[in-house]
């Protein structure tokens, strides 16, 4: 079989990501190569785990193996852990589960890959700015090769007062400015400024300009349910969730060269963790369908373009 070797970008989703391995599976059918990766919140986990090495299907087993659900563990008392912690679940088993599939491959920092293949976003909401891990690390005086790959997936996914922050001490030229007790950084979900970082590659100069960009894409959320309101929290989530929807789609339109697989959500919300296997199952399939139609018309000679995409202000 003919391969194609292309860059891949894929978009956040929260619970939703497995659509993503469906469309994953679509390519490899497809001979489809994966050369160096992107993503955002669930999207970061997909990339990470295709920098190590995962096929879709063992992506899909591990999915399977661990419900969403699994992953969470509610406090007693919800309101004053929001309040200590500034979100009501603490993101740790989530980094362990992604650190524990990545050990499996002999993936633990970014040094375990290969210089480039792997870009994770995420954002610094002390500081006001976008983060593309792990290169940004070095601005907290860490060194980007030892930095943790399942701490950036982590950073990448932790949804506002959802998931805890991460904490991360200031660069020292902004500690200098600030109080002893804002002398630390947030950093939460690369959604919040782009969840869908098409522009990444060309901005960042580490990818051949003579290779495919692929965008990874989940639509449908005007399919869903009116959110219900019912505190400050679901608030919250319901505007993050908005939110997400509208970023990046400037660019999209903008560079119409770049192909983008759209995968139907099937009106799931990204939060929506008590996901029964029937949905989740579906999901896959939603992504695996979407994956064939494109490339089942998609032109390997005519996806091989330049582009020119503008880093998110």
């Amino acid at each position: 079989m003919e391969t194609t070797r292309v860059n891949a970008v894929f978009e956040g989703g929260g619970v939703r990501g497995i659509s993503l391995t469906g469309a994953v599976r679509a390519a490899e059918k497809h001979g489809i190569v994966f050369n160096r990766v992107a993503g955002t919140s669930s999207g970061s986990i997909v990339a990470a785990l295709l920098a190590a090495g995962y096929t879709a299907d063992e992506m899909k087993a591990a999915i399977e193996r661990t419900p969403p659900a699994s992953l969470l563990r509610k406090s007693a008392f919800p309101a004053v852990r929001l309040f200590l912690r500034k979100g009501l679940y603490s993101g740790k088993r989530l980094e362990k589960w992604v650190a524990e599939l990545l050990a499996s491959k002999g993936v633990r920092t970014f040094g375990d890959l290969p210089d480039g293949k792997l870009r994770i976003i995420a954002s610094d909401i002390t500081n006001g700015r976008l983060l593309v891990l792990p290169g940004d690390v070095s601005q907290y005086g860490i060194a980007p090769e030892r930095f943790s790959v399942a701490r950036a997936v982590r950073m990448s996914t932790s949804i506002p007062y959802f998931f805890d922050p991460v904490v991360l001490r200031q660069p020292f030229k902004e500690r200098k400015k600030q109080a002893v007790r804002s002398r630390f950084s947030y950093v939460v979900d690369g959604g919040l400024l782009s969840n869908f970082p098409l522009w990444l590659f060309q901005q960042d100069g580490s990818s051949d300009p003579a290779t495919s960009v692929i965008g990874f894409q989940m639509v449908g959320r005007s399919d869903a349910q009116p959110r219900r309101i019912n505190g400050p929290v679901s608030m919250f989530q319901a505007m993050f969730e908005t939110m997400l929807s509208a970023h990046d789609e400037r660019y999209i339109e903008k560079n119409k060269e770049i192909r983008t697989i759209k995968i139907p959500t099937l009106g799931v919300s990204g939060t929506q963790f008590h996901l029964t296997p029937e949905k989740s199952e579906a999901l896959y399939r939603s992504g695996l369908e979407a994956g064939e139609k494109f490339f089942q018309s998609w032109d390997r000679k005519a996806g091989v373009l330049k582009v020119n995409i503008s880093k998110p202000r």
